[in-house]
C-alpha cells in the first residue's frame, strides 16, 4: 500500500500539464533557469516557482546555483527513463521552443573564460570528451581523475601534485550559463587554460572574456584530448 500510495503521488506530480512540460524541456540533460521553464510551460513566474518547489521536494528535480542564479535539471537518468516511458504510452508533451540566448555573441558562447578556466561551448565539449574517455569521472560537484587521466594530463605538462596541493579544490564541476551544462572547474581547469594560452592554442581578447581559438588549437585539442572543434 505504500509502494502505490507513493507511485500514485509521483504519477499526480507528472499529470500535471505544466510540470510535465517543464519536466520534458530538461530531457536533452541541461540545465534550465526557472524563467526558461515558465516559458516553455506557459505559466507565469510565479506559478513556475511553485511547481518547481514540488518537483525538487520530491526529489525529481536537482538545482544548480551558480553566482546569483539557479538551474534546475533532472535529479537523476532514471527520471529522464520514467519521462520517456510515460511518452511511449502518450502523445508527447507540446512544448515551446526555448529562446536563444538572445544578445550573447556567438564568439562569447563558443569560447570565454570563466573566472580563470576555459568555459563556453568548447569547455563543454572538452569536459564532455574527457568523461566519455574515461580521463575522469563526476562524483557529486568534484572530478576525479583515472590512471590515464593521471598520466595524460602529465604529459601534457600539468603538475598535477602541485594543483593538489593548491588552496582550493582541484577539480570540480562548474554549471555554463549559455550551454547550461558543466564545464571543468577549479584548480585543474585554470591549469589547462592557462597551458592552452601558454601553446598558443587559445589567445585572449583584451576587451572582453572572448577567447579565440587558433589553428593550431584546433590540430592540438584534436591531436591530445580528441576534440573536434
Amino acid at each position: 500500500m505504500e509502494l502505490a500510495e507513493a507511485l500514485a503521488g509521483t504519477a499526480a506530480l507528472l499529470g500535471e500539464p505544466a510540470r510535465a512540460s517543464m519536466l520534458w524541456s530538461l530531457l536533452d540533460g541541461r540545465a534550465r533557469p526557472a524563467g526558461e521553464l515558465a516559458f516553455a510551460a506557459n505559466i507565469s513566474a510565479q506559478s513556475a516557482s511553485n511547481h518547481l518547489a514540488r518537483l525538487l521536494e520530491a526529489g525529481l528535480l536537482a538545482v544548480e546555483t551558480q553566482g546569483r542564479h539557479r538551474y534546475y535539471r533532472l535529479a537523476g537518468p532514471q527520471v529522464g527513463m520514467a519521462l520517456e516511458s510515460l511518452a511511449a504510452l502518450s502523445p508527447r508533451p507540446q512544448t515551446r521552443q526555448l529562446p536563444a540566448s538572445r544578445g550573447t555573441p556567438e564568439s562569447l558562447r563558443h569560447a570565454r573564460s570563466c573566472y580563470d578556466h576555459l568555459a563556453g561551448a568548447l569547455a563543454v565539449t572538452l569536459l564532455r570528451r574527457m568523461e566519455q574517455d574515461r580521463l575522469l569521472s563526476l562524483q557529486k560537484r568534484d572530478y576525479r581523475l583515472s590512471e590515464k587521466g593521471e598520466s595524460l594530463l602529465a604529459r601534457f605538462g600539468l603538475d598535477l601534485g602541485a594543483l593538489r596541493g593548491a588552496k582550493r579544490r582541484f577539480a570540480c564541476a562548474c554549471m555554463d550559463w549559455s550551454e547550461r551544462e558543466f564545464h571543468l572547474g577549479g584548480a585543474l581547469g585554470a591549469a589547462l587554460l592557462e597551458e592552452f594560452l601558454r601553446r598558443r592554442w587559445l589567445l585572449r581578447n583584451p576587451d572582453s572574456r572572448v577567447l579565440q581559438l587558433t589553428p593550431a588549437g584546433r590540430r592540438g585539442l584534436r591531436e591530445s584530448f580528441g576534440v573536434d572543434c
